[in-house]
C-alpha cells in the first residue's frame, strides 16, 4: 500500500498547482486512487503476500467455472508482435528520451518533432500482425461469448493489435496511436492514414544524426470536422496527463464485477495500471500472471505462469473439455 498512497500523494501533489477546472477533470483518477486505497483493499492478498501455483491444470478449471473474466495486457503483449517497449534500449528517439518527447510540454513547443516521433512509431505499428497471445484473447472472447460468458480486455498498449485480432470488448487505458484528437475542438476520430500528413511522408527516422523535418504547424495533420482545422494530437496519453475518466469508470466496474482475472505481459510498474490486478485480487479473486519474469505484484496472485505469453496463454485458454455450445 505504500506504493499506492505516494501515486496518490503524488498526484495531488502535481494537481496543487493547477486551475479548478483542471482539479475537476481530475477527479476521477484521484476518486480511483482513493478507493484503491480504502479499507477494504487493505485485507486479504494484497496486504498479505500469497503463495502462487504454476498449476495450469488446476487454473484451467477455475477458468472454465468463471463467467466474467478481465484480462490487463500491457507492453510485452505488444513486444511479442514485435513492437519495441520504448524503455531500455529502446528508450531514446534520436537524441531524446521517449518521455521527454511524449509530454503536453513537448507538443507545444514543437509539434513536428512530437509529431515525427508518433508517426515513426505508427508507420512501425502498421507493419506488426497480432501475436499468438492476441489471437488467444481474441479467440477466447469469441467463443466465450456463446457461452454467455464475457471477457474484457483493459490494456495499457496503445498499438490496434488486439482489435486487429478481433477482440471486440477493449479498454484502452493509454489511448490509440489509430486515434487523434483535435487540440481546437476535442473530435476524436480513428485515423489510419498512412502516412498520417504528407510532410510526414519518409519523416520520424530514430537515427541520433537525423535532423529534425521542422514542418510548418500548419502543415502538420489537420482536424477535418465541420472545416475546424485545428491542430490534430495523437490520441494518447502523454506522460503528466490523467487517465480518461470515462474509461477509469469502465474499468472501476470491471474491477468490480469479474470473476477471474489475467494479467498478461505487463511490468506492474504503471501507476495507475499496476494497482488493477492487486485490487481484484483483494476481493479474493483468482488472479493469473503470464510473464517472462516475476513483477513487483506476483506476490499478491495466485497463479504464476513463466515464459513467453505466446506459449503459456494459448494453452491457459484453449477449450475447456466442460464446455458446451
Amino acid at each position: 500500500m505504500r506504493e499506492v498512497t505516494h501515486w496518490i500523494f503524488s498526484l495531488f501533489l502535481s494537481l496543487s498547482g493547477l486551475p479548478v477546472i483542471m482539479l475537476l477533470r481530475n477527479r476521477a483518477v484521484v476518486a480511483l486512487g482513493l478507493r484503491m486505497c480504502s479499507s477494504h483493499v487493505t485485507k486479504g492478498p494484497l496486504a498479505d503476500a500469497v503463495k502462487h501455483s504454476s498449476d495450469m491444470s488446476e487454473f484451467r478449471e477455475v477458468f472454465s467455472k468463471a463467467k466474467h473474466i478481465a484480462i490487463i495486457t500491457g507492453a510485452g503483449v505488444s513486444a511479442e508482435s514485435g513492437v519495441p517497449t520504448f524503455r531500455g534500449k529502446n528508450e531514446k528517439w534520436r537524441k531524446w528520451l521517449s518521455q521527454d518527447l511524449a509530454t503536453p510540454e513537448a507538443f507545444s513547443r514543437d509539434p513536428s518533432r512530437v509529431w515525427e516521433f508518433y508517426h515513426y512509431r505508427r508507420e512501425l505499428v502498421m507493419n506488426k500482425k497480432p501475436s499468438a497471445v492476441h489471437l488467444a484473447l481474441a479467440e477466447c472472447e469469441a467463443r466465450l461469448k456463446k457461452q454467455g460468458r464475457s471477457v474484457v480486455i483493459i490494456t495499457q498498449c496503445i498499438d490496434d493489435l488486439h482489435r486487429q485480432a478481433g477482440s471486440k470488448h477493449v479498454l484502452n487505458v493509454h489511448g490509440s496511436l489509430m486515434e487523434t484528437r483535435c487540440m481546437s475542438c476535442g473530435h476524436v476520430s480513428v485515423n489510419k492514414r498512412s502516412p498520417i500528413c504528407a510532410p510526414l511522408k519518409n519523416k520520424g527516422d530514430p537515427g541520433p544524426d537525423v535532423p529534425d523535418a521542422q514542418i510548418p504547424v500548419d502543415k502538420l495533420p489537420r482536424c477535418e470536422e465541420r472545416e475546424c482545422n485545428g491542430l490534430l494530437r495523437p490520441n494518447v496519453v502523454f506522460f503528466g496527463e490523467t487517465l480518461d475518466s470515462h474509461i477509469l469508470t469502465k474499468v472501476e466496474k470491471e474491477i468490480e464485477t469479474c470473476d477471474l482475472c489475467l494479467v498478461v505481459g505487463a511490468s506492474s510498474i504503471v501507476y495507475p495500471a499496476a494497482m488493477f490486478g492487486p485490487r481484484i485480487a483483494s476481493r479474493g479473486v483468482p488472479v493469473a500472471e503470464f510473464n517472462i519474469h516475476t513483477t513487483p505484484k506476483s506476490e499478491y496472485f495466485m497463479y504464476h505462469f513463466q515464459g513467453p505469453c505466446g506459449t503459456t496463454l494459448p494453452q491457459a485458454l484453449a477449450q475447456h473439455e466442460s464446455e458446451v455450445f
